[in-house]
């Protein structure tokens, strides 16, 4: 048992500086729209877009891992991901063009 409480903390600590660096490049709002395309069938709203490839595409990749890896998401993780992936080209596309 000792043996995964030490794995716990990391976990716990890598999840902590996700949010520290990477969520406050973000509004709530969109960031909560941005999980409601991925995790739903919510609409992006596009001037969201900005906010997203502001914050970068490593934090939004990490963001929606760490959400995607939660247990009652298991099994779904590929669906996630290419939706991460998709909403993520088309932020950069509408981003370019503005």
């Amino acid at each position: 048992m000792c043996v995964f409480v030490p794995a716990f903390s990391v976990e716990e600590a890598e999840a902590k500086t996700l949010w520290d660096t990477c969520l406050v490049k973000i509004t709530p709002k969109c960031a909560l729209n941005i999980i409601a395309v991925v995790f739903g069938n919510g609409t992006l709203i596009e001037s969201c877009c900005h906010d997203l490839v502001q914050e970068g595409k490593v934090c939004h990749d990490n963001l929606i891992k760490y959400i995607a890896d939660r247990p009652s998401l298991v099994g779904r993780e590929t669906q996630y991901l290419k939706k991460r992936d998709d909403v993520w080209s088309h932020c950069v596309s509408i981003s370019k063009t503005a």
